[in-house]
Order: C-alpha cells, then sequence, then structure tokens
C-alpha cells in the first residue's frame, strides 16, 4: 500500500470517527440526563450522561488531578502520534493493520478531544447488556477503539497461522 493510500484512508477514518464520535458526544450532553438511564429496545440499550476521569471503565479515576493529566493528555497524544507516524511510514503493514491503527488512533482523538475541552474528562453514553450483565458507559470512540485493536488481534491470529 503506497504512502498515498496510507494517509487517504488515515485521515477518511480519523475524519469520519471523530466528526461522528464529537456529534453524538454533542447530542449526549445536550439532550440525555445524568441521574436516569434511557431504555431502549427492551432494555438492552441504555443511554445516559456520564462523565469519565479515568480510562477504561474508569481505570485511573482516583489518580490526582496532575498525573491524570499526565497520563491520559501528554501521555496518550504522545502515544496517538507514535501510532499515526507508524501508520502512515510503515512500508511493511497490510491495509486491514493500516486500517485497525487508524481506528485506535480516531478513537484515541475523540476522547482526548474531551479530555482537553472538559477539564480531563471524557462524555460516555452508551451501556449496553440484558438484566444485569452490562458493560460499563463507553462511546462511539471507545467502539473504534474497540474494533480497531479486534482486527489487530484478527491480524495476528492470521499472520500466526500462516507462520505455524
Amino acid at each position: 500500500m503506497s504512502i498515498v493510500k496510507r494517509v487517504i484512508l488515515i485521515f477518511a477514518v480519523l475524519i469520519s470517527c471523530v466528526g461522528c464520535d464529537q456529534t453524538t458526544k454533542s447530542i449526549a450532553q445536550s439532550s440525555l440526563p445524568e441521574a436516569e438511564p434511557l431504555p431502549y429496545l427492551g432494555d438492552t440499550v441504555r443511554l445516559q450522561l456520564v462523565h469519565n476521569s479515568g480510562a477504561f471503565l474508569s481505570l485511573g479515576d482516583s489518580l490526582p488531578r496532575a498525573w491524570r493529566h499526565a497520563v491520559f493528555i501528554v501521555g496518550v497524544g504522545g502515544l496517538l502520534l507514535g501510532i499515526l507516524a507508524y501508520a502512515i511510514l510503515s512500508k511493511t503493514e497490510r491495509p486491514s493493520v493500516v486500517l485497525a491503527l487508524a481506528l485506535l488512533v480516531a478513537g484515541g482523538v475523540g476522547n482526548l478531544l474531551d479530555r482537553i475541552a472538559y477539564d480531563g474528562y471524557v462524555v460516555d453514553f452508551i451501556n449496553v447488556g440484558i438484566g444485569p450483565v452490562r458493560t460499563g458507559v463507553f462511546n462511539v470512540a471507545d467502539i473504534a477503539i474497540t474494533v480497531g485493536a479486534l482486527i489487530l488481534i484478527a491480524a495476528a491470529l492470521r499472520q500466526r497461522q500462516h507462520v505455524c
């Protein structure tokens, strides 16, 4: 895959995912309650506004504010720049891996923009599950990160099968 095609793929994913993420978060902030979740599809999907100052499942939420800033803004920002540079400059990666890396960066950028704009927290608003078996509250950026990670795992498993 040429560098021009990689850059086009990466920026198409970035623009579409970050745009969708920020739009849905804006709608969630203006429309959803913080106190009581709104159930949909027989309570399989719940929408509720949550401000998460930690990471996945509020991990790191109890860290002092300065540490959270260092880890979740400075550290994550540097990591995202590194992944982006690798995705653009790596000549050996297949298109599926470039797509996966672009999704990871897009999701990371969506959440990073929240942290910068909202004094360190991320806007989450989606919860899915059946009865008491439920996910944590998440957002569109988290979906992009999860899909990117799953594509990377699938690519690694495929690569491993070809080696064995």
